[in-house]
């Protein structure tokens, strides 16, 4: 039997404090798409509709950076804490490939299938 590796608290703590400068610079940035002109005399339906389209797609990117961000900052907490790794639901050990893939879950395979699920 092949005795499962754990990353360590600096490799974890490495992951996310990547990912929260990468998110963070990601937030920081300003749009560069054109304002949407409500004046369509000024600018044609389908470029109106580009615009608008545009618009929602970085106020959606914006969204879940925002997400993204906060559930990182709050798995650096749990690690201060001394609480990483733990599912927050059934309480047992989140496995390193989970942690690897994403540092900031916070449930168990096990826990968020339920969850998905509905149960």
């Amino acid at each position: 039997m092949m005795s499962e590796r754990r990353l360590n608290d600096a490799e974890l703590r490495g992951l996310l404090e990547a990912r929260l400068k990468e998110l963070e610079e990601l937030l920081s940035q300003k749009q560069t798409a054109i304002d949407v002109e409500l004046d369509q005399s000024r600018v044609g339906r389908l470029s109106r509709m580009d615009a608008l389209q545009s618009e929602a797609m970085y106020q959606e990117t914006r969204r879940r950076g925002a997400h993204e961000l906060r559930r990182t900052r709050e798995a650096l907490d749990r690690m201060a804490d001394g609480e990483y790794g733990y599912c927050l639901e059934c309480g047992e050990l989140i496995v390193e490939g989970r942690l690897s893939i994403d540092p900031a879950a916070t449930m168990c395979v096990k826990c968020a299938a339920q969850r998905e699920r509905g149960q």
